[in-house]
């Protein structure tokens, strides 16, 4: 059974997890004057806050999990190494050698 669609799909939805938790987060302002105003924002108060710093950071742990876990099957089915190493090495281009000169003049 081939693991590597499974573990995919998992870090797609990771991936689509973190950007929702990080946009439903009230930001601290400064980013081109948009929010952090004054008046609450989805989810407000430390508890709330306190809750989507720890969420993000489990769903940040676990996507680099993921991540390096795509990486290492991706490796082991292409065989590893660089593309540049299956590359065949091709011999160097020469300029082509210049005619020979006929030893003795033509006779007409």
């Amino acid at each position: 059974m081939d693991v590597f669609p499974i573990i995919l799909v998992i870090h797609l939805l990771l991936a689509v997890a973190l950007v929702g938790i990080i946009l439903l987060q009230r930001s601290e302002g400064g980013a081109l004057g948009i929010g952090g105003g004054g008046g609450g924002g989805l989810m407000s108060g430390r508890a709330a806050g306190n809750l989507l710093t720890k969420t993000t950071g489990v769903l940040a742990a676990a996507f680099f999990v993921t991540s390096l876990a795509l990486a290492i099957i991706a490796n082991n089915r292409t065989g590893g190494g660089s593309p540049f190493d299956k590359v065949k090495a091709v011999a160097p281009v020469t300029a082509p050698a210049a005619p020979a000169e006929p030893a003795a003049p033509l006779a007409r």
